[in-house]
């Protein structure tokens, strides 16, 4: 079978396509012939080894996937890596049926990202109705989600974009305002687009210059994620100023929701039921063939895409 391997570390570059053996199934395991792999920004870091988690060569990247067994079954899965393949092993119990009105784009598309936004939005931030929420981001594959789960929690939605176009996107799925992610003074832009109030939630993921102006724009009691640290600029933060400001700095990695199965797994059946129901949209990007792995990611660390990326192992 053709998956993408790596023997080094590195960019785009070091994503090569291959012939490779087969994978075989053990007890209680299950072969799936994928259809869709979700392409991720973590993947991008996975691949320089420079992720929370250490890496190992060689490496397939990919951690979600859309497909079916050799049964008939279409399922979704989430996994450690492996993903970039055309066939992976899955443990059975970890197999996600997929519903009738869901296709495999959509449900490659909103497991990982669609997990995050749903415990960003809801379980790290508490958005409640009434309250102001900035999102970081917000044309990108968790972005678009959190934007439309913050709208319907009764919230006031800020999204922060680069370009026009994907501005455009992001009020098209519900957001009251959007402003350019690259604005000289953040803050007073952020201020701006919420009447010259100070913000209650803010979803980050970009680290640098940004973070400090989104935690400068936290109102008393605020609460600000962080998800991602994309620029590799971290911050040291005051204590001192977070008391003052009675203000909420909150962690949030996505692989301690998926060892609470009990957590996760019941999250991502209501994702797929919002989607099969029509009450949430997943965003797809571009779909590009699994040969064109590395283009994928170039795009996505180049900013030039929006919605959720998807790669096609049968190209």
């Amino acid at each position: 079978m053709k998956a993408i391997q790596l023997q080094e570390f590195g960019g785009p570059e070091v994503l090569e396509h291959v012939e490779v053996g087969d994978p075989a199934a053990g007890e209680g395991q299950v072969v799936v012939e994928v259809a869709r792999c979700g392409v991720n920004f973590a993947d991008t870091h996975t691949t320089r080894n420079d992720y929370l988690a250490e890496q190992s060569l060689p490496l397939t990247p990919g951690a979600e996937i859309s497909g079916r067994t050799a049964d008939g079954r279409r399922v979704a899965a989430l996994l450690g890596s492996g993903g970039y393949a055309q066939k992976v092993v899955v443990p059975e119990q970890l197999l996600i049926p997929i519903p009738d009105g869901v296709d495999d784009d959509q449900a490659a598309a909103i497991l990982l990202q669609g997990l995050t936004a749903v415990a960003l939005v809801r379980r790290c931030a508490r958005i409640e109705a009434g309250e102001t929420i900035v999102v970081e981001a917000a044309a990108g594959g968790t972005g678009t989600i959190a934007v439309q789960i913050a709208k319907q929690a009764g919230a006031t939605v800020i999204g922060l974009a680069s370009s026009e176009e994907k501005r455009e996107l992001v009020r098209g799925l519900g957001a009251d305002a959007c402003i350019d992610s690259r604005a000289e003074d953040l803050g007073a832009a952020i201020r701006e687009a919420n009447g010259g109030e100070r913000v209650d939630a803010v979803l980050h993921m970009s680290g640098g210059e940004a973070f400090d102006a989104e935690l400068g724009v936290l109102a008393p009691l605020g609460r600000m994620v962080v998800f991602g640290i994309a620029s590799g600029q971290q911050r040291d933060v005051s204590t001192a100023a977070l008391l003052r400001g009675s203000k909420s700095l909150i962690g949030f990695w996505l692989v301690h929701l998926l060892s609470r199965p009990e957590l996760a797994i019941p999250m991502i059946g209501e994702l797929l039921g919002a989607v099969a129901a029509g009450e949430l949209e997943a965003t797809i990007g571009d779909v590009y063939p699994l040969s064109e792995a590395r283009r994928a990611h170039e795009d996505l660390i180049s900013r030039r895409t929006s919605g959720k990326l998807l790669l096609d192992p049968s190209k």
